[in-house]
């Protein structure tokens, strides 16, 4: 083993016991690593770590390796930037071009938050402040170092780290990297081989150690067609004269539900339900989308025609216009777990109404709104305020950009003719996380280990 890695370990500090927060801290001798620098979301718990010391020193770091642009993986950036570190962060040039919207809009959403709990008083902190805000997320971006897929770069001394398709999103990688004769693979978030528009991931191949993310390990997506639930929903709702709301995520998830509704109004099945993207940053994200068609299954002219079918709701007053307009309508706008953005207020104004439908179509993590929804909540507390919900609440339930555990087990097995010596299941649910661990033990003869918030392991040979 060469000299700069004869000792290396792997801490967690964060993307473990949730699905939220992924950083992972690699040490060797020479060389600390940051590989995903998320922020926390979901429950008050959780998203009080965000403004927490710390658990490391920020200018010690050489370099950050990100694995793709959802806030999740990528949001503390600044925040890291303004604590010292000034290494490059490496990625994709599309997970690149994403940071370049996703991070000044959060710090954006930030201070608009800031700006609202000061006047209404609803924050127990005077004056409330953002983690950081539009111009110091914009300043991160100035540490950005793009890599294309497939090409060796080397991030510290005796380090050499490739990035490899995920599917999941535009530019997401799973990361391999090598420190001497030590090899480790960082799966990110895993995509579906069956995505509706995302190419499929690259097969895995042999590593020693294997951080494995579990968000659905505990579960299969349904067989049903996301197309035919959203048609039926779209139907439902269109004969109440109602309006249908479409929390989505703005950079994966809006793209799928456009394609969708693009098919459904090709095929005449909502020929006049009209449709509006009410997000700057999905309609942004959406544009990279249509330039970025290598990454995608779509054509160049699908994805442009899919995109000509929706109106492009840009300003705040448009924005605020749709909610006196009457349906039957559909209204896509981010975030996928209500966890801010635009869609808040259109919950505000459409959620008390039993004409109106609120479509769920991802993930929910837990203490987020979407997840109360899913629970039942009969009234959702949005700054500071509680509104009604008397809306029919429903979920696609076929629609992820995650692998499932079935789709999981499927890309480990390239593993099965030479088991890392180490696997840590990480990103989901305890229960997800343990389920997940429980098949790969039954399918890989190796140690598998679901680690916890700060657990430091050391990497052997």
């Amino acid at each position: 083993m060469a000299d700069g890695a004869r000792t290396a370990s792997l801490t967690f500090h964060g993307g473990v016991g949730t699905v939220t927060g992924s950083k992972y801290l690699l040490e060797a001798e020479r060389a600390r690593l940051l590989i995903d620098c998320g922020m926390f979301q979901g429950i008050k718990s959780l998203r009080q770590r965000n403004w927490q010391a710390w658990p490391f020193d920020p200018r010690a770091i050489d370099a950050v390796l990100l694995s793709h642009a959802h806030l999740d993986h990528s949001g503390m950036l600044p925040a890291l930037h303004l604590a010292g570190f000034t290494g490059p962060v490496y990625c994709t040039p599309a997970t690149a071009a994403l940071l370049g919207i996703l991070l000044p809009d959060s710090g954006r959403i930030g201070e608009e938050d800031a700006r609202h709990a000061n006047r209404h008083g609803w924050s127990r902190h005077d004056p409330a402040r953002p983690l950081y805000n539009e111009a110091q997320a914009r300043a991160a971006l100035a540490l950005l170092q793009p890599v294309d897929f497939g090409i060796d770069f080397e991030p510290a001394p005796q380090m050499r780290v490739r990035f490899r398709r995920a599917g999941h999103i535009l530019g997401a990688a799973w990361i391999q990297l090598t420190a001497g004769d030590r090899r480790m693979t960082f799966s990110g978030d895993v995509g579906r081989s069956v995505d509706l528009v995302m190419n499929p991931p690259d097969a895995l191949e042999p590593t020693d150690y294997l951080v494995i993310e579990s968000t659905y390990g505990d579960r299969h997506h349904a067989p049903i067609s996301a197309e035919t639930e959203l048609r039926d929903v779209i139907s439902r709702t269109a004969a109440r004269g109602g309006t249908l709301l479409i929390p989505a995520f703005a950079v994966g998830r809006v793209q799928e539900v456009l394609y969708l509704l693009w098919r459904l109004r090709e095929s005449g099945a909502i020929r006049d339900v009209p449709v509006y993207l009410d997000s700057p940053l999905a309609i942004d994200a959406t544009e990279l989308f249509r330039g970025n068609a290598h990454e995608h299954r779509l054509t160049v002219a699908e994805a442009q025609s899919m995109c000509s079918a929706v109106h492009y709701t840009n300003g705040a007053d448009e924005s605020r216009a749709l909610n006196r307009l009457g349906g039957p309508l559909i209204i896509v706008s981010s975030s996928g777990m209500l966890t801010g953005g635009r869609v808040l207020h259109h919950i505000r104004a459409r959620a008390g109404d039993a004409r109106n439908t609120i479509l769920l179509t991802g993930y929910q993590a837990h203490g987020t709104r979407g997840a109360a929804l899913l629970g039942g909540a009969d009234r959702l507390k949005i700054h500071g305020e509680y509104y009604p919900v008397r809306a029919e609440v429903c979920a696609i339930t076929s629609l992820s950009a995650h692998a499932d555990s079935a789709e999981l087990i499927d890309w480990l097995t390239p593993l099965a003719t030479s088991p890392p010596t180490e696997i840590f299941v990480t990103h989901g649910e305890p229960p997800a996380s343990r389920a997940l661990a429980q098949q790969i033990r039954a399918k890989l003869a190796c140690n598998v280990h679901i680690p916890e918030l700060g657990e430091r392991r050391t990497l052997t040979r």
